[in-house]
């Protein structure tokens, strides 16, 4: 379990998040599970600006669906708190996703089950008090690979 005393904590894991991505060379889905207001899409953000993004990061709250093309990579970010039934997902191209070359992290992920690939990493967010903490799975042979590079131990 990793605490985030603040915002600057939430960014500071987002780059080490980043930086393990930079060097991981293949495509992996990421979960990112918690309450409303846990940090999901804060923790998004910050790894996009990790990874060098500097346009503007928005949430996929209305659009579902919001790719950034990082080099030969894209990072989609989804967010189907909203989604009303999970075929809607076939209508947004979610099977044209290479996810074995782009990275995939989506909010509300049990929200599109049986239509979206299967899950690597799932990244639990809660409240601790005014602060946070975070929690890493492993689901995937290549989740646990990510994993490694992190040290979710530290």
């Amino acid at each position: 379990m990793i605490h985030l005393a603040d915002a600057a904590a939430t960014d500071a894991l987002g780059h080490r998040l980043a930086a393990a991505l930079r060097v991981f060379d293949r495509g992996i889905v990421i979960s990112l599970r918690g309450e409303l207001g846990a940090g999901k899409t804060a923790l998004a953000r910050a790894i996009l600006r990790g990874l060098g993004h500097e346009g503007r990061v928005v949430s996929p709250s209305y659009t579902l669906v919001e790719p950034y093309t990082l080099g030969a990579r894209t990072l989609f970010h989804l967010d189907l708190y909203r989604l009303g039934d999970p075929e809607e997902l076939e209508f947004l191209g979610i099977r044209e996703i290479d996810t074995g070359r782009d990275w995939v992290f989506i909010e509300w992920a049990e929200r599109g089950a049986g239509f979206l690939p299967p899950l690597d990493l799932e990244i639990r967010l809660g409240y601790a008090g005014s602060a946070r903490q975070v929690e890493f799975c492993a689901l995937t042979p290549i989740g646990e690979e990510l994993g490694a590079a992190l040290d979710f131990a530290r």
